[in-house]
């Protein structure tokens, strides 16, 4: 790297995995770059076997299938070659602050390990892009519709150029889908077995099970949970979650439980 001042390693992360939530999708293939004060690199490449099917929403954005994955290691089996890969570097990447790293480390845990953070910077590039490179609404108008927008913030002028800016989209980016629920499970996929749309809730084995929480919690089934440890049910109720999610927990708690159609 050519404009970077490296005291120490810089090692850039990317995941690839069988969804969006990094509270319960899994690993199924990582890369790590280690790029070093000299300019020297090692890279590390391993694909992973998650445990679970790999929904084709992501196959298609990966390519990365359940055969493809069939033959390789859990991340248990590879853990200390990744804690030691990355030994005391500082990490990089784009979205890892909110993706990467997370899933990183839920896996870790899952495998006895755990990765210090301590004293340890994490650059994304993706936050210095939209710091730098405003996102909003007027930024993709000018950009897609080649004009500034009038009357921004206004409500229906919003909603206007949205129509014009998903519009012109669709004119600049000839291979995207035309129909809004194939552009959605391209763009934003949906794992298969969520029950509410916060992912909190999945379906495991026909049961109703909890994608998040401390250990002990975390993969319990809701009819489990409702029956022998109600108080992290009741926690659920009175901290800011969506409200497909406190409904589901109110008629557990009340003996009613989602069942698979």
């Amino acid at each position: 790297m050519k404009h970077m001042a490296l005291r120490r390693p810089l090692v850039f992360l990317d995941l690839e995995t069988t969804g969006v939530n990094p509270a319960s999708d899994r690993i199924v293939e990582i890369g790590l770059i280690k790029v070093h004060s000299d300019g020297r690199r090692e890279t590390l490449t391993r694909r992973v076997n998650p445990g679970v099917p790999i929904p084709p929403a992501s196959t298609r954005i990966h390519g990365i299938t359940d055969a493809d994955v069939a033959g390789a290691p859990r991340f248990a089996q590879i853990v200390a070659e990744v804690v030691g890969f990355i030994g005391d570097a500082d990490l990089a990447g784009f979205n890892v602050q909110r993706f990467d790293i997370p899933v990183l480390h839920r896996e870790l845990a899952m495998s006895g390990a755990r990765l210090e953070m301590e004293g340890r910077a994490v650059v994304d590039a993706q936050v210095i892009f939209h710091r730098r490179e405003p996102r909003d609404l007027t930024a993709a108008y000018r950009f897609y519709c080649g004009r500034d927008l009038e009357g921004a913030h206004g409500a229906q002028a919003d909603a206007e150029a949205c129509v014009e800016i998903l519009d012109a989209q669709l004119a600049a980016y000839p291979d995207l889908p035309r129909a809004p629920q194939e552009l959605a499970d391209l763009f934003n996929p949906r794992d298969p077995n969520a029950i509410d749309p916060d992912g909190k809730f999945a379906w495991e084995r026909g049961e109703a099970v909890l994608t998040f929480g401390p250990d002990g919690v975390r993969g319990r089934s809701l009819r489990d949970l409702a029956e022998k440890d109600r108080g992290f049910l009741e926690w659920i109720l009175r901290k800011e979650f969506g409200p497909e999610v406190k409904a589901i927990v109110q008629d557990a708690l009340l003996g009613r439980f989602p069942s698979r159609q």
